[in-house]
C-alpha cells in the first residue's frame, strides 16, 4: 500500500496509475525517494520510468543480503533523469532460495554489466540477460562472496 504522502510526488503517482500492481510500497527519507516494485513487474516498471518519466539513465544496480531474514535479497536500482535532475532508488525483494529476476537490460543497456557483478558477487540470476557469466571472479569460482552466509575464514597454506 502506498502512503498518501508519498502520492504527492508526481513520478509515485504516475507509476501508481500506469503500472498499479508494480508498486508494493515506498519511502521518503532525507531528502531521496525509494519504490518497492514487485519483482515480477519490474521491467515494465522500469520502461515506463525511462520511457513515460525521462529516467533515461540507469546509474547502478546492486544487492544487499539480509540474512538470515526472508525475504533474504534486494535487488536495488538508481535511476536518474537529467531532464528533471530528479534521482530515484527502485528496491525489489527476493526469496533466498534460488533468487531470480528479469533482466533491465531491455530496457538499459547499461544493466548488463551491473547485473553481471550483481550475479557474480551475490549469486543472483538476472532472467533474460544476455551474457550472464562471471565477470570479477574466474569462472570455477565456487560461491558468492557478498553472501552473508559465505565463508570467509578457511584453510591457509
Amino acid at each position: 500500500m502506498i502512503a498518501d504522502e508519498l502520492k504527492s510526488f508526481p513520478v509515485v503517482a504516475a507509476l501508481a496509475e500506469a503500472e498499479p500492481e508494480a508498486l508494493v510500497g515506498g519511502k521518503f527519507d532525507r531528502g531521496e525517494l525509494t519504490l518497492e516494485i514487485a519483482a515480477e513487474r519490474i521491467v515494465h516498471a522500469c520502461a515506463y520510468l525511462k520511457n513515460e518519466q525521462k529516467f533515461v539513465r540507469l546509474s547502478t544496480v546492486t544487492a544487499l543480503d539480509w540474512y538470515p531474514e526472508e525475504p533474504r535479497f534486494e535487488v536495488v536500482y538508481h535511476l536518474h533523469s537529467p531532464e528533471r535532475n530528479e534521482r530515484l532508488r527502485l528496491k525489489c525483494r527476493l526469496a533466498g532460495e534460488n533468487p531470480e529476476i528479469d533482466s533491465v537490460t531491455v530496457v538499459w543497456r547499461s544493466a548488463n554489466w551491473y547485473e553481471r557483478e550483481t550475479f557474480d558477487l551475490f549469486g543472483i540470476r538476472f532472467r533474460n540477460h544476455p551474457d550472464l557469466r562471471r565477470i570479477m571472479l574466474p569462472e570455477d569460482w565456487e560461491g558468492h562472496p557478498l553472501r552473508k552466509d559465505y565463508p570467509v575464514t578457511g584453510d591457509r597454506v
